[in-house]
C-alpha cells in the first residue's frame, strides 16, 4: 500500500534543551529525503518522533492511511544475547511484532466468550501480518543472506538464520542489517546511519533498494556519494542556527543551494552592519559638530550681542536636529541578525620524528584464525606510503592491519615491524573509549603527561564538553568515541597514522576537516575505508584491495 508520513509543527529535545521546533514535513511516495547537520543536531531524535518511538514536544506525526506500516531500523545493530540471526531479521523487520499480534488476537477469538469486536481485531491482524511479510520470510531469508555472502557452507562454516547475532563481526552484522532492510516490507522506511559498516557491494545493493522503494523515506547518512545517488530532498537542522530547512533537489543541489543561502545571510548582514556602522559614525560627527559650534560662539559673542546669542542658538538646534535625524535613521534600519559561526572540528594530527625507512614487512606470511585464512601475504610499507586498503566485509583487512602493526603473529612465514615507529589509531570498534571509567579519566590513561585541565580543553575543541567529560565511556555516541580517538590523534605524535572505517558516525563537516587533516600529514597512512569520497580525495600513492585472504595492488 502507498501512504504519505506528516509531521506538523514538530518539536524534539531533551530534558530542557529543544533541539528544534516549528518543522513540517510531508514524506509522500517516492520521496527520499536525506537528513543531514551535526552530531547532536537531533537528526536520531527526529527519526524517533516520525517512528512513534518517541513523543513530541509539541506536534503531530501522522499517516494517510492510519494503519500504515512504519518501519525504523536505528543506527547501531542491537546483539541481544540468545537472538539468532533469523529473530534479529524478525524484529528488525517487524514480523515478530506483527506475528505476536496476530497470534493474540487468535487466541482471543477462540475464548467462548470473546466480544463481536474479537474478529475485527484478528482480521486487523491478519491483514498486518500478511502485509509485514510474515508469512514467507522464512523461505526468503536464506536466499537474501546468501546473495550478501552469508550462506552456510557444506562444513558448517559461515553465516545462517540460526547464527547467533553475537557471534557475528561488525562487516557481518551490517550485512545482515542490510538482509532485514531488504527483506522489509515497509510503507514508510526510516533508516538511521544504514552505511555504516557496509562494504562497496553492500553499498550498490542498498542504493538499489532506496532508489527502487515505492514509499516514501527518511534516512540519515554521513556517505556523500550514497546521498548524492539516493536522496530526492535534503532536510538540514542547523543546531548552530537553530534552524531547520528542506531544500529540493538531490543533494549536489542541496550543496550549492545552502551556499547560496549563507553567502546571501553573510552579504545581507555586511550590508545591514556597514550602512549602521556609517550612520553611526556621522551621527557622531554632527553630536562633535554641535557641541564646538556652541562652545566657538560662547567664546566669541559678547554677553550683550543678542543677535549673536540667537543665531548660535538656532545653529546649535539645527544641528542637533540633524542628529536627531541620524539617529531616526539607525532605529528605522531593519536589524539583520548576524550569521552564528558553526563549530567546525578544527585538529591536526600530532607528528613524531620519523620512523626508519621500512615501517613493516610482511614475507609469505599466513595468518589463521577459526575457519579464516589470510595469506601468503609478501608486502612492505615504506616509511611516507599513503595506502588505501579496501574489499569485502570480511575479507581479512583487519587482519591484515594487525599484522602489519605486529600485534598478531603469522602462522607460517615472518613479519617484522620497523624500528621507532610511533602508531597513531583510530579502529573500527573505536575499543579505546569503551569501557565504564569516565571519558577524561580515560583519555588521561592514555596521555598521562597532560594534566587534567589540558585534557578538557583539548576534548571541549572536539565538541565533548562538561556533559560529556563524566560520563562513563560506553555511553558515549558512536559519533562521540570518534571524536574523542581523533582528539587522541592529536594529542599524541605519530609517525605512522592506521584509520580503520573513520567516517564511521562522524558528520559531514567532520569528516571534512578529517580530509584536510590528512592532506597535512607527512607520515605514514594506512586508510581502510568504503568512503567512495574519501577515496578519491584524499592524496594516495597506493591501493591495496584485500579479498578472500588475498592482498592485490594496483
Amino acid at each position: 500500500m502507498t501512504a504519505t508520513l506528516v509531521a506538523k509543527d514538530l518539536a524534539g529535545g531533551y530534558a530542557v534543551r529543544t533541539l528544534f521546533e516549528g518543522l513540517d514535513l510531508t514524506v509522500a511516495p517516492g520521496d527520499v529525503i536525506g537528513l543531514v547537520g551535526v552530531n547532536g543536531a537531533g537528526k536520531s531524535t527526529l527519526l524517533r518522533l516520525l517512528a512513534g518511538v518517541d513523543e513530541p514536544l509539541a506536534g503531530t506525526v501522522s499517516t494517510n492511511p492510519p494503519d500504515a506500516f512504519v518501519g525504523w531500523l536505528p543506527q547501531e545493530h542491537e546483539r541481544v544475547v540468545g537472538e539468532t540471526v533469523a529473530a534479529y531479521v524478525a524484529r528488525r523487520t517487524g514480523c515478530a511484532d506483527a506475528t505476536a499480534d496476530m497470534d493474540r488476537a487468535a487466541e482471543a477469538l477462540g475464548d467462548p466468550d470473546a466480544e463481536d469486536a474479537a474478529a475485527d481485531r484478528y482480521s486487523v491482524a491478519l491483514e498486518r501480518w500478511l502485509a509485514s511479510g510474515a508469512a514467507d520470510l522464512e523461505e526468503r531469508l536464506p536466499v537474501v543472506l546468501g546473495e550478501l555472502g552469508l550462506d552456510v557452507t557444506a562444513d558448517g562454516a559461515g553465516v545462517g538464520p540460526d547464527s547467533p547475532m553475537t557471534a557475528l563481526s561488525g562487516g557481518q552484522a551490517a550485512r545482515v542489517g542490510l538482509a532485514a532492510l531488504l527483506l522489509s516490507r515497509f510503507d514508510v522506511v526510516l533508516l538511521d546511519e544504514p552505511t555504516n559498516d557496509l562494504d562497496l557491494e553492500g553499498l550498490d545493493r542498498l542504493e538499489q533498494f532506496v532508489r527502487g522503494l515505492r514509499g516514501g523515506a527518511v534516512l540519515v547518512s554521513h556517505d556523500r556519494e550514497f546521498l548524492a545517488r539516493s536522496v530526492t530532498a535534503v532536510l538540514e537542522l542547523d543546531l548552530a542556527q537553530s534552524s531547520h530547512r528542506l531544500f529540493g533537489g538531490g543533494y549536489e543541489a542541496y550543496l550549492e543551494e545552502r551556499e547560496i543561502a549563507r553567502q546571501h545571510k553573510r552579504d545581507a548582514y555586511d550590508e545591514y552592519a556597514a550602512t549602521k556602522a556609517d550612520l553611526v559614525s556621522r551621527a557622531r560627527t554632527q553630536r562633535e559638530w554641535s557641541s564646538q559650534g556652541v562652545r566657538n560662539a560662547m567664546k566669541k559673542a559678547p554677553d550683550n550681542d543678542k543677535i549673536r546669542r540667537k543665531a548660535a542658538s538656532e545653529s546649535s538646534e539645527k544641528q542637533a536636529q540633524k542628529v536627531r535625524q541620524m539617529e531616526s535613521r539607525i532605529a528605522r534600519l531593519d536589524e539583520v541578525e548576524e550569521p552564528r559561526k558553526e563549530w567546525q572540528l578544527a585538529f591536526t594530527i600530532g607528528s613524531a620524528p620519523r620512523s626508519s625507512a621500512v615501517v613493516a614487512t610482511l614475507s609469505d606470511a599466513v595468518y589463521e584464525q577459526g575457519d579464516f585464512t589470510l595469506g601468503p601475504v609478501s608486502l612492505q610499507v615504506s616509511g611516507g606510503d599513503r595506502i588505501g586498503i579496501t574489499g569485502p566485509n570480511g575479507a581479512g583487512k583487519s587482519t591484515l592491519l594487525r599484522a602489519l602493526l605486529g600485534r598478531t603473529a603469522p602462522t607460517t612465514g615472518s613479519a617484522s615491524l620497523g624500528s621507532s615507529v610511533a602508531v597513531g589509531e583510530v579502529d573500527q570498534a573505536r575499543a579505546a573509549f569503551t569501557g565504564e571509567q569516565p571519558l577524561a579519566a580515560a583519555f588521561e590513561d592514555l596521555v598521562p603527561e597532560m594534566t587534567t585541565a589540558d585534557v578538557r580543553t583539548l576534548l571541549a575543541k572536539f565538541g565533548l564538553k562538561a556533559d560529556h567529560v563524566g560520563r562513563p565511556s560506553s555511553a558515549l555516541s558512536p559519533g562521540e568515541r570518534t571524536r574523542a580517538g581523533l582528539a587522541l590523534l592529536q594529542a599524541r605524535g605519530v609517525n605512522v597514522l592506521v584509520l580503520d572505517e573513520p567516517t564511521n558516525h562522524l558528520d559531514l563537516a567532520a569528516i571534512e576537516q578529517l580530509e584536510q587533516a590528512l592532506e597535512s600529514y607527512d607520515g605514514t597512512l594506512l586508510l581502510v575505508t568504503h568512503d567512495r569520497r574519501m577515496l578519491d580525495t584524499v592524496r594516495l600513492d597506493r591501493r591495496w584491495r584485500v579479498e578472500a585472504g588475498r592482498v592485490t595492488e594496483g
